[in-house]
C-alpha cells in the first residue's frame, strides 16, 4: 500500500480519468496478490507493481480504446513542484506554479504514448532508466531516446513557460 499514490499517478497519466485510474490500480493490486509467488524478495516492489499496472493497461484499456480527451478530464491537484518558484511561497508564485502544472498535464496528453510513458516513469515516477526499460519491455537505449524526444516535445509545447534558451543549446 505504500506505492498506492505512485501507482495512481501513473494510472492517471495513462487513462486520463480518475475513476478509470482507480480501477486500474485496484486491478493491479488484485493481480499482484494473485501472483505474489512471482515476486522475488529483495527486488523492487514499486517497479514490479508498476510493470503489472502498465501491462494490464496495454492488455485491456488500449485494446478497448478507452482514451478520453484532455478536455473531458477533471484536473486534480498535482504534486509537481518547480524548485525556483517553490522557494517563494507568495501568491504570484503559487499561481504560476499552478498554471505551469496544468499546462504540463495538457501537454503530456498531447504527446504520443511512446514518449509519455518514459517521462511519467523516469521524470515523475523516480524510476531509473533500467527500471523503466524493464517496465516498458524495451532496451535502455530506447528509453533514453524516447525520453530525449519526449522532453523535446514538452519543451516545444511549453516554450512560453520555460523560455526558449532553457535546457541548453538549440539543436534542429
Amino acid at each position: 500500500m505504500i506505492h498506492l499514490d505512485h501507482l495512481y499517478r501513473v494510472a492517471l497519466h495513462l487513462v486520463k480519468d480518475p475513476a478509470d485510474a482507480e480501477d486500474l490500480v485496484q486491478e493491479t493490486f488484485v493481480r499482484a496478490i494473485a501472483a505474489h509467488d512471482q515476486f522475488g524478495p529483495g527486488t523492487n516492489m514499486k517497479a514490479w507493481l508498476t510493470r503489472i499496472l502498465h501491462n494490464f493497461f496495454f492488455d485491456q484499456y488500449r485494446q478497448k480504446k478507452r482514451w478520453i480527451s484532455a478536455e473531458e478530464v477533471a484536473e486534480p491537484e498535482s504534486g509537481y513542484r518547480e524548485p525556483g518558484l517553490a522557494d517563494n511561497p507568495g501568491p504570484e508564485s503559487h499561481a504560476l506554479l499552478k498554471e505551469l502544472s496544468a499546462q504540463i498535464k495538457v501537454v503530456l496528453n498531447l504527446i504520443p504514448e511512446e514518449f509519455r510513458a518514459p517521462i511519467v516513469l523516469v521524470d515523475m515516477g523516480d524510476f531509473s532508466y533500467e527500471e523503466a526499460a524493464g517496465i516498458l519491455s524495451c532496451p535502455i537505449g530506447t528509453i533514453r531516446s524516447r525520453l530525449s524526444r519526449g522532453r523535446r516535445l514538452l519543451r516545444q509545447h511549453l516554450r512560453v513557460y520555460v523560455g526558449s534558451e532553457e535546457g541548453g543549446s538549440k539543436r534542429k
